[in-house]
């Protein structure tokens, strides 16, 4: 679940570590984006995408949104576990920290500087230079598909982003359907920011989905799975935007150019 197409990553992810899957996407287009919204409106949409996709009786939901994990995890947990496992999704900064380079965290411009997230470089960044970056307009532009609206906010990303990264973190799950936009622009910045090593949640929140349900990877099995897609509740197609990504593409079967 999402506001909007950020959870093409993490399904795509669980796609190809378990081909077998039925896969239920449930997101909030009427209602999104949901970083301007206060707290207690965000939990209510959230609240609302999950009750959606907990009616298809799945054996585990993957909250695929930062922000919506920062506000709505407790009340999502609350309703629904423990009959239903809900996995939030972190922003990767234990793992990108753990080699003890020069981290920037891409994030948006809510979680930027946020309590929350200076808890975690606090927790698991001791030490480690860590340059936080907003991203105004980054992915709201990703989910509209706007190419040159992308272009631009990642251009200005990319000027606030430090040349001698050596890890980036995507703090935002719109933003990995973009990555090699990202490290094209950071190219321009020096060497050492371009082979920055790019640290994402989809595949490692689909690992501990599978994890929460006793399941194990196993990415040779046929591709049988079904897809179901919920937009604010009602059955819908992948919308236009979704397929112009490769995660998209590759779940809805389309051959990837």
């Amino acid at each position: 679940m999402d506001s909007g197409i950020g959870l093409l990553a993490a399904a795509d992810a669980m796609r190809r570590l378990r081909p077998d899957a039925d896969l239920v996407l449930s997101s909030d287009p009427d209602g999104m984006p949901w970083g301007p919204r206060t707290p207690e409106d965000l939990t209510e949409r959230a609240l609302m995408v999950a009750r959606a996709a907990a009616a298809h009786r799945p054996d585990a939901l993957i909250v695929a949104c930062n922000t919506a994990t920062v506000h709505a995890l407790p009340a999502l947990r609350a309703e629904l576990e423990p009959a239903i496992p809900v996995i939030g999704t972190v922003p990767a900064i234990k793992p990108a920290s753990a080699a003890g380079g020069r981290v920037a965290i891409w994030a948006t411009p809510a979680t930027t500087g946020s309590p929350y997230q200076r808890g975690l470089i606090r927790d698991f960044a001791g030490g480690v230079h860590v340059t936080e970056v907003p991203c105004p307009g980054l992915a709201d532009a990703v989910e509209a598909a706007d190419q040159e609206a992308v272009a631009r906010a990642v251009s200005a990303a990319a000027a606030l982003t430090p040349a001698d990264i050596t890890d980036l973190v995507l703090g935002c799950t719109h933003y990995e359907l973009v990555a090699d936009t990202i490290r094209t622009a950071l190219a321009l910045r020096g060497a050492t920011a371009a082979e920055a090593v790019f640290h994402g949640s989809a595949e490692p929140v689909a690992l501990q989905a599978l994890r929460r349900i006793g399941a194990h990877p196993e990415p040779e099995l046929p591709r049988t799975g079904g897809l179901t897609v919920l937009a604010c509740g009602r059955e819908a197609e992948l919308p236009p935007a979704a397929l112009t990504y490769p995660e998209g593409q590759a779940l809805a079967g389309v051959p990837v150019r």
